[in-house]
């Protein structure tokens, strides 16, 4: 089980939580500071203080003081108002993801939101009852207002879940786990949506997913080292630890650990004096990644373990502050520089495959890896659909996050496009892996024309992968199924 404290949450168990269903619980601790931030709200709606959005309006109407016995109204009506999101929903695993890393930031006892109403959301996690959350409508500030308004829904009897593969009414959803809807009081409906808890459930599976992409990445360049003959002096440390970029070193020494043993490679001079830029700056252009990777990393478990509603409850202190942690900023540009990181993965890969299947290119390779050029059309169309992808990614990867536009009359003037660049993020992973796997397949058709038994272990060892989901190609057939069973075994890590 894990057992959330609100500040040492990880990636690998919010994975964990969003995949294989495990188990929560709630620190016994955290939910203490939930009970005394609970009791200095209910002492404000008492003293009828002014505190935004526990006895004022929300954004534009954050002057409009609310009367004390329109409390809880206004806290619902917050809730069905902010339900605007729209188009696909998100899938299963981010709202599970979701769902946990917003009870993660409520348990730290800064929200004024009381623990039964989090324990009702880790029962309906636990119990596997999803809200449908539909993917479009976030601003990314004040947080992800849309969606996580759609999220809660059920919470209050409202919208729509999922539970036992069977779609319910949320307060039906509710009674088929033993429960009945929340009413909600005093800051409630602020707390549940105002966070950044949708751009960063994409962003922490996102970044996952990104590590095991480089994994595939390093290992289909080492394929494609041995299947054009590389240079394998371009691997040598020295070369790497005189350029000082962790990334890069980190790379290269996993290279040279594929291609250990391998009797494939060539020496400088031998058959060329230099490879080309996507064999010799491998290392170079997937380090870089691979630390931009790494720095995502350090943003996303940060704000998985965030207070990020507005305002912010310090019972210590008896302080409430209006401030503005639901900004998405931070996960914003994480995901844009993703973006970008992503895309080049892909873009060096396709370059590979263009030298694999040019016989201008390819050190004596067949054109196209075929035993029939001309009546065969081979691996040709492979590059084509590898090349209409990366340049879907170029288009994918233009920031999002500059392109804020003001809402609510002007008030929230500056907003982050956090959820939009997480959303495209995903988009380019997906055919990214498409690349990473199109490169797997023809270099493992490209070694049917050399001597597999020269092969290093390990990378004879992916090519064997590779083989036990795609068949060697004797003539022409259908690839797109070999493509889409090699990229689900990918996903399913049998690679």
């Amino acid at each position: 089980m894990i057992v959330l404290t609100g500040n040492d949450l990880s990636i690998e168990q919010v994975v964990a939580v969003a995949r294989d269903r495990e188990q929560v619980g709630l620190d016994e601790s955290a939910c203490e500071r939930v009970r005394q931030s609970r009791a200095l709200v209910e002492k404000y709606v008492e003293e009828n203080r002014i505190v935004y959005g526990i006895t004022t309006g929300f954004g534009k109407f954050s002057d409009v003081l609310i009367d004390p016995c329109d409390v809880s109204a206004l806290q619902h009506n917050l809730i069905k108002s902010h339900c605007c999101a729209v188009g696909e929903l998100l899938p299963i695993e981010v709202v599970r993801a979701m769902m946990l890393i917003r009870a993660n930031s409520l348990i730290k006892g800064n929200s004024g939101i009381r623990l039964s109403v989090i324990e009702l959301m880790i029962k309906m996690l636990n119990s596997g009852l999803h809200p449908h959350v539909p993917s479009q409508g976030s601003l990314g500030a004040s947080g992800d207002l849309a969606p996580l308004a759609n999220m809660v829904l059920p919470l209050i009897g409202e919208g729509s879940a999922e539970y036992q593969g069977k779609v319910y009414h949320g307060a039906d959803a509710l009674a088929q786990i033993g429960e009945k809807p929340v009413k909600l009081v005093a800051k409630e409906g602020l707390a549940l949506i105002n966070g950044t808890q949708a751009m960063t459930a994409i962003a922490a599976l996102l970044v996952h997913d990104s590590e095991e992409l480089m994994r595939y990445a390093i290992r289909a360049s080492a394929m494609t080292f041995e299947a054009l003959l590389g240079i394998g002096a371009a691997l040598d440390p020295r070369v790497h630890e005189a350029r000082n970029q962790s990334g890069q070193i980190a790379v290269a020494k996993a290279l040279r650990e594929e291609l250990k043993g391998s009797k494939l490679l060539s020496e400088q001079g031998e058959l060329r004096v230099q490879d080309a830029y996507s064999l010799r700056c491998a290392p170079q252009v997937l380090g870089a990644s691979y630390d931009a990777i790494a720095y995502v990393r350090q943003i996303v478990e940060r704000e998985i373990n965030a207070a990020t509603d507005n305002p912010l409850i310090f019972s210590n202190e008896s302080d409430a502050i209006s401030a503005g942690n639901f900004h998405g900023q931070p996960v914003a540009l994480a995901m844009d520089f993703l973006k970008i990181a992503l895309s080049e993965i892909a873009n060096i890969s396709e370059r590979r495959i263009e030298r694999l299947v040019n016989p201008c290119l390819s050190n004596g390779l067949p054109g196209f890896l075929v035993h029939q050029p001309g009546l065969q059309s081979g691996f040709m169309i492979v590059q084509y659909s590898a090349a209409s992808l990366v340049s879907e990614n170029k288009v994918l990867a233009h920031p999002a996050s500059v392109d804020s536009i003001p809402s609510s009359g002007n008030q929230e003037d500056h907003v982050s496009m956090g959820t939009t660049a997480a959303r495209q993020a995903r988009m380019i992973y997906n055919n990214s892996l498409y690349v990473v796997m199109m490169e797997m397949m023809v270099a493992a058709q490209a070694l049917e024309f050399r001597e597999k038994d020269k092969m290093a272990p390990l990378t004879r060892r992916t090519y064997d992968a590779v083989r036990r989901v795609v068949k060697s190609f004797d003539c022409d057939r259908v690839v797109n199924t070999d493509i889409e069973a090699l990229k689900q075994a990918a996903e399913d890590r049998l690679i």
